[in-house]
């Protein structure tokens, strides 16, 4: 592995070589393809992406080398977005937490069983089907959005969606987080960066005064477990009154979500219950995933009674 301290050299090892580069190596080392014969680029070394800064409007600049536990623990972030913060708050473990980046987390592989499974060719490793349509859709996406059945695996790009966060890379002008990720057609790619390209950093616009936020993943057991389905939601009350919503969803969908209409439907006054219910939508289950339908809508249910005070858990 080389180990570049400086972007240009970076950029060109990467631009130069069909490997792959590593920050804090969670999910790249646990991929059977990434194995002893990939040329890996340390990325740990490079100055000036890693920390929380503050600008003078209140906006934070985030760099992509930033661990999550240092996002869950800082209380600085926590009082401006606690959205994003309990999303960090609930990832994976304290071990892995203290070395996966930013960055790494936006930009992993999916944990497709078929696509990490090396007895099996798929859109995303070189072939031209998906195994899981005509095998094993437990934890397949339950919104179909193109070929691949594979949810994104990002809890912080959902988070950071609802903030319309935009991301900085190497020699481009900031970009929506959104744009990383596309609408989820294109079946041999988790995001959308071009090889070579680097993320720099995440920019959060300035925080919404009076916010509440919630999070929660509906997992198989209680600890250490990728999400089924994962929701989050910052309102801001005014009185009674939601003057402010945005909802976020993972876990269901090859590409992380904003549910504009169950933003909308919060707005207007319409019941939690009637809002969260409107995810059923957009959903087309196989036959393995029917229950994320279900699961969707209570997730999402349960964030937004979290977020305005109102749930009984």
């Amino acid at each position: 592995m080389t180990v570049p301290t400086d972007l240009l050299p970076a950029d060109l090892l990467l631009a130069a070589r069909d490997g792959e580069p590593r920050a804090g190596g969670t999910d790249l080392m646990s991929r059977p393809a990434a194995g002893p014969h990939v040329d890996l680029t340390g990325l740990r070394d490079l100055p000036g992406m890693s920390g929380i800064t503050w600008q003078p409007d209140g906006s934070a600049h985030i760099g992509a080398l930033t661990t999550i536990a240092d996002l869950a623990r800082d209380a600085r972030l926590r009082a401006a977005y606690p959205a994003l913060a309990l999303t960090a708050q609930a990832l994976a473990t304290p071990q892995i937490r203290a070395v996966a980046t930013v960055g790494g987390n936006l930009l992993q592989r999916n944990r497709c069983r078929y696509y990490r499974n090396p007895a099996f060719t798929c859109h995303q490793n070189g072939g031209n089907s998906c195994p899981a349509r005509a095998g094993d859709t437990l934890y397949a996406a339950v919104i179909d959005t193109g070929p691949c059945l594979a949810p994104h695996p990002s809890s912080l790009a959902m988070a950071l969606l609802t903030y319309d966060a935009s991301v900085q890379v190497h020699d481009r002008g900031p970009l929506p987080i959104a744009s990383l990720y596309g609408d989820g057609s294109d079946p041999s790619r988790d995001h959308l960066l071009d090889p070579g390209e680097l993320l720099l950093a995440i920019h959060l616009p300035p925080p919404v005064a009076g916010e509440r936020a919630a999070y929660h993943r509906a997992t198989g057991r209680s600890e250490a477990e990728w999400p089924l389905v994962e929701a989050v939601a910052r309102v801001v009350l005014d009185g009674t009154r939601i003057s402010h919503a945005a909802v976020g969803a993972g876990g269901v969908a090859r590409v992380p979500l904003r549910l504009g209409e169950v933003e909308e439907a919060v707005l207007a006054g319409e019941p939690f219950t009637a809002a969260a219910a409107l995810t059923a939508a957009r959903c087309t289950p196989a036959s393995g995933n029917a229950y994320k339908v279900t699961l969707l809508a209570g997730t999402v249910l349960e964030v937004l009674e979290q977020a305005a005070g109102t749930s009984a858990s």
